[in-house]
């Protein structure tokens, strides 16, 4: 990068840490750390709710994901806005009228400790991978284009944002989350703009689109059926995102405390809801352009020619083993084929070559997804430009993982420290454990990311998978909890460690997508539920 992108990147993000902690005065307890006091209004915890979801992940491998397969994953989304109403009926109320911390104390009121505990054990495992996976996300693709150390690179990714996570808690982290978002649509929408100027002066945003449909990409809804009947294994189709996204988002929004920390900071149920419900309305839209740049970076790779593999350092390696010629007879090929007129041979002589880059790696970590956007923005973006759209790379993993490290903190004080160990510390005692919590989840987090390489094909979907293999469980037991009011603790507690265990064979099955693992979670959880509630002969709390 040029000198002025690198003052531009290190100025926005040193701006942001010093925002973070004049934003940090907070009342030295548990209810302003983690909670802000319960003073937020809807913009504020609208922001903090987008934010805490849309991590670099998203921006990094959301054009690159729409460049390989098209459009198709926005339907993951789909069931979304129906969940942002189901929890603003059901469950905002609930959490609101117990004033909890987390959103496992209520299940202690309404079942027992074990099951609290077990529950709120499930999200800091689940969570706390997750924050790991959002830390080297971004730091593996900014190292691999830029040649920076990785380990370096996730020691900034994931260290400075600690510094006003520890020190402000939850205000810190929903006032540094406003001004990220809203760096983040600014640098998105000029990318946009910029990845239609690009194109050759002949051709119009409307043609783009028609490039992309002809290759197939503007496959916004697919059924998931084929010859043989529904695909279960089909990751993004409609029936997949409208159920399946349905059940993760109502789990992760309804019940993992990342999210549900940072509604509990509002000033009451309306302004809870209202964030809730416009998150809804906007969450589609936003992903949809998120997207749409990317068939936009695909059309403008029909014109201008592009690498025939974008991860240049997993293509060194590759060519380091006996795959060699046949890698570079096919790069040879994909460039003559590049000057013809029609690129259909080029796109599948593209195709071709990530064949063989997988068998020369023997590994499936070989698709270069994650690191089309990226590659795009540094050969052919404007000075400047470079720089803030490698900023806000950063800011948006800070975003997610700073609201991650204060739920992390929140749960692990309030469903552990204080519940087995501390009961009676004071509000400045519980203040500063509350910030060694964060510290520790901080470097817990770096640690796992230093460990993370061989994540998978796209790490969108990483961070996806993890959280399925757990929400479906953990909204199980909360839709017993609301809904199924004869069933007690004893018999929700081993119903979800049967469900769990079975959750983790099916997924090791790999029999089916991963967003059906939420579905078949929370199902499980329910049958098990009104199985073993007669067989424990229990009665349930009056």
């Amino acid at each position: 990068m040029s000198t002025i992108d690198w003052t531009i990147l290190i100025t926005t993000l040193t701006s942001i840490i010093i925002y973070g902690i004049y934003k940090s005065r907070t009342t030295k307890n548990l209810e302003g750390y983690f909670l802000s006091n319960r003073s937020l209004p809807w913009y504020l915890v609208l922001l903090s709710i987008m934010g805490t979801q849309a991590s670099a992940v998203t921006f990094l491998t959301g054009p690159g994901q729409a460049y390989s397969d098209g459009m198709r994953f926005v339907q993951y989304y789909f069931g979304l806005p129906l969940a942002m109403i189901v929890i603003s009926i059901f469950f905002v109320p609930v959490f609101s009228k117990l004033k909890v911390y987390t959103a496992y104390e209520f299940l202690e009121n309404r079942f027992d400790v074990k099951t609290r505990t077990f529950t709120s054990a499930l999200f800091l495992l689940s969570r706390g991978l997750s924050t790991g996976v959002s830390i080297f996300a971004p730091s593996l693709v900014l190292s691999s284009l830029m040649g920076w150390n990785i380990y370096y690179t996730n020691l900034v990714m994931g260290g400075l944002l600690i510094i006003y996570t520890m020190s402000g808690g939850a205000k810190a982290v929903a006032h540094t989350q406003k001004l990220q978002m809203i760096i983040v649509f600014v640098a998105l929408f000029l990318t946009g703009y910029l990845a239609v100027k690009l194109l050759p002066e002949a051709v119009s945003f409307t043609d783009a689109l028609k490039v992309g449909g002809q290759n197939g990409k503007m496959n916004i809804i697919t059924t998931g059926f084929t010859d043989k009947g529904f695909d279960w294994k089909d990751k993004y189709n409609i029936w997949s995102g409208l159920i399946g996204g349905f059940f993760l988002a109502l789990s992760y929004f309804g019940t993992d405390h990342s999210q549900v920390g940072r509604y509990l900071t509002a000033k009451n149920i309306k302004e809870s809801r209202k964030g809730l419900l416009i998150n809804g309305l906007v969450k589609v839209p936003m992903q949809f352009f998120i997207l749409l740049i990317g068939i936009l970076i695909f059309s403008f790779y029909q014109y201008t020619k592009g690498p025939v593999y974008f991860d240049k350092v997993t293509q060194e390696q590759a060519k380091k083993t006996n795959k060699k010629d046949s890698l570079n007879m096919l790069e040879a090929q994909y460039n003559t084929a590049f000057a013809m007129p029609d690129k259909t041979e080029a796109n599948a002589l593209r195709k071709t070559y990530a064949g063989v880059m997988k068998r020369a790696m023997k590994n499936d970590d070989t698709k270069d997804t994650n690191f089309i956007f990226l590659w795009f923005v540094k050969e052919n973006l404007p000075v400047g430009l470079i720089g803030l759209i490698f900023a806000i790379i950063f800011l948006a993993a800070w975003g997610s993982i700073a609201a991650a490290l204060n739920s992390l903190a929140a749960c692990t004080v309030i469903d552990f420290h204080k519940k087995f160990f501390a009961k009676k510390d004071t509000d400045v005692d519980d203040y500063k454990i509350s910030q060694w919590y964060t510290l520790a989840w901080g470097i817990f987090s770096i640690i796992i990311s230093m460990f993370a390489y061989n994540i998978g094909n796209s790490l969108i979907e990483a961070v996806n998978i993890i959280g399925s293999l757990f929400y479906g469980v953990i909204l199980g037991v909360f839709l017993v909890a609301f809904w199924l009011k004869f069933v007690k603790g004893n018999a929700v507690f081993y119903a979800a460690i049967i469900s769990e265990l079975l959750v983790i064979a099916v997924y090791r099955m790999d029999v089916i997508s991963f967003l059906w693992l939420n579905v078949i979670g929370a199902v499980l959880v329910i049958f098990f539920s009104i199985l073993l509630q007669p067989l424990l002969k229990e009665k349930a709390p009056q």
